[in-house]
């Protein structure tokens, strides 16, 4: 308010005190409030001063300018700086004798100005310039702001108050309208009565002193009435509609966020599925990589168990000829020890008898001793023939090694072979990944399409599932590639393992050719010493039991690791049927979903259609209430006419029966 003050004492040459003490003291005043110069001489200087200050945001919302004694100037620099006001809701200008220029200029004002609700025109005479009421009304009639307009005590005729009515026709925001203590008249009022059918806004109408008849005043009031009762009834719909325009719009919010929402846990679920679907793929892969080799791993220890066990029953069955051939041996030879002893004895108790007799003695004794080294002969060939069997069973040693040997060559032709079918196993779990993968991204691009065609949103949720798509094929790839690099680690371990163990049995087929070194070494010196050599066979008996015995330990150990083989693949298949449970829930668990979508939708559906049926069925009542309110108004346009026949008669009547009172009174006096 200062700046306004100073800038008017700038614009005016010699400012009027009296405005400058009214400024000063709305300045000291809190707040944006209002400018009261009532009763004060305005010249046209401080009226152009005014006028060039109030456009735009002047700080204050009540303007007061009654009895200040205007001139046409004046009012209009005044009015014409309104126009573009955009703070000033309400103008007083009341008892300041505007013509036709001030109304000129506050049809003008009417029409151009937007902020102005209430206009004070009190004790101006405006009825009385015709033309200047005219451009008055025609900016009435234009203006859709103002709400509140006092025009009483303004000469305001009947042709005026016709006027009005055709701007109130137009007009759509008046709600107060004072006409009191003006000349509207009969005429005037059915006017401004024909004019209500068509204005539903203007909720007072003030007609007293205006020789407006009662009937005509009793109408205006009910019309006001019935503005009133559908201004109330308009306000309730459009706060229901609002209402219900704010739940509906409320209820589509929370439809699409939970719509959103569930689509995001069916992605976050499909995400999870796929990533648990990969991940229990990988380990498949993994635990059948790892039973493959565990097999033919079993595989070549049963081949190399069964060539150790038949070259064990071989050496034992030569160990069993030889320790029969041994006790043949010893047994002919006890037999011959039993028989010189007799024959011995003979010759002792023959010798002292027969001392005649000792050529033939001697010269059997001499076929005896022939006898005897046949037998010896017999005997040295029978330790060539047994030389030859040792011979023999080194040949048989020989062909063992090698036979062993073609069959570890066989054995690793074998995992090659296997090697080879593992890798074809491999590209065909790959094809077959490649394909599921190529499946599910055909799926998800069509499910994408379909929700592209509901929602526009999705398309970015599409991107990112190509995008960790791509980012799984890397992973994919990684995977695979690291799946390789520990499939050529587990080859160099198996094929070190394989030459260890080879290694092994080489020591111990050596071993065993040392120890048929030694028996050969042994049964050379039974000959010689026949206790050492049943020593010898009953230490190669136990040592039989003792490789027996590892035998049998080496198969109890071969059935416990089958046995946990066998409890391993049984966890195996329990876990993978666990998660094929879990997989067949979480794809119920979705069906679940989906079918929560479809009747979220339906409800959505039928929400929105019972939305709609609502607001047709308050449509048609309001449709009813309007039919209503026209039957109500024709009822009351057919019931004042009657009232105006019926007052015209009366009026004819009166006059009538007036005059023949006169006249009987004439002729009376005459």
């Amino acid at each position: 308010m200062d700046e306004f003050r100073r800038a008017y004492a700038r614009l005016c040459a010699a400012p009027q005190e009296a405005v400058l003490r009214r400024l000063r003291e709305r300045g000291a005043a809190p707040g944006r409030g209002r400018l009261d110069l009532a009763a004060q001489s305005l010249s046209l200087e401080t009226c152009g001063a005014l006028g060039r200050l109030l456009p735009g945001a002047a700080p204050f919302t009540e303007l007061v300018l009654g009895d200040c004694g205007l001139s046409e100037e004046g009012v209009k620099l005044l009015l014409h700086g309104l126009c573009s006001n955009s703070t000033v809701k309400s103008l007083d200008l009341k008892g300041n004798n505007l013509r036709t220029v001030g109304a000129e200029a506050l049809g003008k004002l009417l029409q151009q100005n937007r902020s102005i609700r209430s206009l004070i025109l009190e004790w101006n005479n405006l009825g009385m310039w015709e033309e200047g009421f005219s451009f008055f009304c025609q900016g009435l009639g234009a203006n859709n702001i103002l709400q509140r307009l006092d025009l009483r005590n303004n000469q305001i005729n009947h042709q005026g108050a016709g006027e009005l009515a055709m701007a109130l026709k137009q007009n759509a925001s008046l709600q107060e309208l004072d006409l009191r203590w003006n000349n509207i008249g009969l005429l005037g009022g059915r006017a401004l009565l024909n004019c209500l059918h068509s204005n539903k806004t203007l909720k007072k109408l003030e007609l007293a002193g205006n020789g407006v008849p009662h009937d005509i005043l009793k109408a205006v009031e009910q019309a006001m009435d019935h503005n009133r009762d559908r201004q109330t009834i308009l306000s309730e719909t459009q706060n229901r509609t609002h209402i219900l325009t704010k739940e509906v719009l409320s209820l589509k919010d929370e439809k699409t966020k939970q719509f959103l929402d569930l689509m995001d846990t069916i992605d976050r679920q499909k995400e999870e599925i796929a990533r648990s679907g990969r991940l229990s793929a990988a380990r498949l892969s993994q635990l059948q990589e790892a039973l493959d080799e565990q097999q033919s791993i079993m595989n070549s220890l049963k081949a190399k168990l069964q060539m150790t066990e038949a070259g064990l029953t071989l050496s034992e069955q030569k160990a069993n000829n030889l320790k029969e051939q041994l006790n043949v041996v010893k047994r002919e030879q006890a037999s011959m020890a039993e028989r010189h002893s007799k024959e011995l004895q003979q010759q002792k108790q023959e010798g002292a008898a027969r001392e005649d007799k000792l050529l033939r003695d001697l010269s059997a004794a001499s076929e005896k001793n022939l006898l005897l080294r046949n037998q010896v002969d017999e005997l040295e060939k029978k330790c060539k023939v047994q030389q030859d069997q040792l011979f023999q069973v080194k040949q048989d040693l020989a062909n063992t090694t090698a036979e062993l040997k073609l069959r570890a060559v066989q054995a690793e032709e074998r995992l090659e072979m296997e090697k080879k079918r593992f890798k074809q196993s491999l590209e065909e779990i790959e094809s077959l990944r490649v394909k599921e993968v190529d499946h599910m991204t055909q799926h998800i691009e069509t499910s994408e399409r379909s929700m592209q065609d509901r929602i526009q949103r999705l398309e970015a949720i599409r991107i990112a599932l190509e995008e960790e798509l791509s980012q799984v094929k890397a992973a994919a790839l990684t995977e695979r590639g690291q799946a390789e690099e520990e499939l050529i680690k587990v080859r160099n371990q198996t094929r070190l393992e394989e030459q260890q163990r080879f290694e092994h049995l080489e020591e111990k087929l050596r071993m065993m050719t040392e120890a048929r070194d030694e028996a050969q070494n042994c049964c050379l010196k039974q000959k010689q010493m026949v206790a050492d050599a049943q020593a010898k066979a009953n230490q190669l008996s136990l040592q039989a039991d003792g490789l027996r015995r590892r035998l049998e330990e080496l198969q109890q150990d071969l059935n416990s690791k089958e046995e946990e083989k066998v409890t391993e693949v049984n966890k195996v298949k329990v876990e993978l049927q666990e998660q094929i449970g879990h997989l067949q829930a979480e794809r119920t668990a979705q069906d679940g979903l989906r079918e929560k979508i479809a009747a979220l939708e339906r409800q959505l559906k039928a929400l929105s259609s019972n939305h709609r049926e609502a607001l047709l069925d308050k449509e048609g009542e309001i449709s009813l209430l309007l039919e209503k309110l026209r039957m109500r108004e024709s009822d009351i346009s057919r019931m004042r006419e009657e009232e105006a026949q019926r007052a015209s008669f009366l009026q004819n009547a009166i006059m009538t029966y007036v005059q023949g009172s006169l006249l009987g009174t004439h002729s009376s006096r005459k």
